[in-house]
């Protein structure tokens, strides 16, 4: 059995994002290409993005810290802590409204 703090790893990641060119950071807490399920903390410093791009499978957002837009084609989503967002079935980008980390889960498609 493996054990993470998602508070710490929300912590750090958070502080790596505020320090990247990028504006982000993340972390595959579980998972990878030998499995189906993958979770991965993905923290944006405030006005950062996730330009569009395709959903690989089922997923969805769980909003752990700041405040998020999820934008597909005219829809958009806002996430503040605690809000679990469904990725819809099609182009989709993610904006930090402010200092954000979630957690994406994806059951991808094989």
């Amino acid at each position: 059995m493996h054990n993470e703090s998602l508070t710490a790893l929300t912590r750090h990641h958070l502080e790596a994002a505020a320090a990247a060119s990028s504006g982000r950071s993340a972390h595959t807490t579980y998972g990878g290409q030998e499995h189906a399920l993958r979770q991965t903390l993905i923290a944006l410093r405030a006005g950062s993005r996730l330009d569009e791009h395709e959903n690989p499978g089922e997923a969805t957002l769980q909003v752990l810290h700041g405040q998020v837009s999820l934008v597909s084609g005219d829809d958009s989503w806002l996430g503040s802590p605690g809000d679990l967002i469904t990725i819809p079935d099609a182009r989709h980008a993610l904006e930090a409204i402010e200092d954000a980390a979630v957690l994406l889960t994806v059951a991808v498609r094989r």
